[in-house]
């Protein structure tokens, strides 16, 4: 790693349990060293300098879901500041994680999921226009980043120059064509999607709707509404989403 992407902090749970926030390389100078005390005290960490070492430390007995957030807290406002910070991930509350990977180290998937997330909730076609465009997009999106992946895969792949590295070669090469072509093929669903919701009717002032929800009121009209049962599409997509979540 060379000296542009070292940390200029460390924040860490120690093996006693508290959790030290660590200055490396970058805070040499007096006007650095003040503006990350700063950032510190006010994420609650104090001075635990040693003639040896310095650096900085949570006030013990806070419990570890507020010590997590403090600590997250600090590497945001630190960043924010400029300075780079490596948080430790069992600090980091904004780490999403999974059954099947419960310290959330796979980050791209996490991004992945929060993304399936945000199409789930889409309010419009517009919206999910805008979200699926994050994967679909022909020059940054997810699936030409990943066919980019696989041709340096296949690169490593045949770089020992054994058959069963060309054989793996031819794996990965498959990989990376496919998805090239599946992009190829979804080319302009985007646009489509969004312009599914071009004709969609006017919605009824703010007013109206209010009204009108009140009229149709369980409580208020004393009428029992039975939910809706999920069609079997649904229901099948829904146990798919939540089986591969869980993997």
């Amino acid at each position: 790693m060379s000296d542009a992407e070292q940390p200029h902090m460390v924040i860490v749970r120690e093996r006693g349990g508290n959790v030290a926030a660590i200055p490396r390389g970058g805070f040499r100078r007096a006007e650095h060293d003040a503006l990350a005390e700063q950032m510190l005290r006010h994420a609650g960490f104090v001075d635990d300098h040693s003639p040896l070492t310095r650096q900085y430390r949570l006030d013990r007995d806070m419990g570890r879901e507020h010590e997590n957030r403090q600590a997250t807290s600090a590497a945001w406002m630190l960043t924010a500041a400029g300075f780079r910070v490596d948080l430790d991930p069992t600090l980091d509350t904004d780490r999403l994680t999974t059954p099947s990977d419960p310290g959330g180290w796979r980050i791209l998937g996490q991004q992945l999921l929060r993304l399936t997330d945000r199409l789930n909730g889409a309010k419009s076609p517009a919206e999910a226009a805008n979200t699926t465009e994050h994967v679909l997009d022909p020059v940054d999106g997810v699936l030409v980043r990943l066919s980019e992946f696989f041709e340096a895969a296949v690169d490593q792949a045949r770089e020992p120059g054994t058959d069963e590295g060309w054989q793996l070669a031819d794996r990965f090469e498959t990989a990376a064509t496919t998805l090239f072509a599946l992009g190829e093929g979804l080319d302009g669903v985007t646009t489509e999607l969004r312009a599914l919701g071009e004709n969609e009717p006017t919605t009824a002032p703010a007013l109206e709707f209010q009204e009108a929800a009140c009229a149709q009121s369980p409580s208020l009209t004393g009428r029992a509404v039975a939910p809706s049962p999920a069609t079997p599409t649904a229901q099948a997509t829904s146990a798919s989403l939540d089986q591969r979540r869980t993997r």
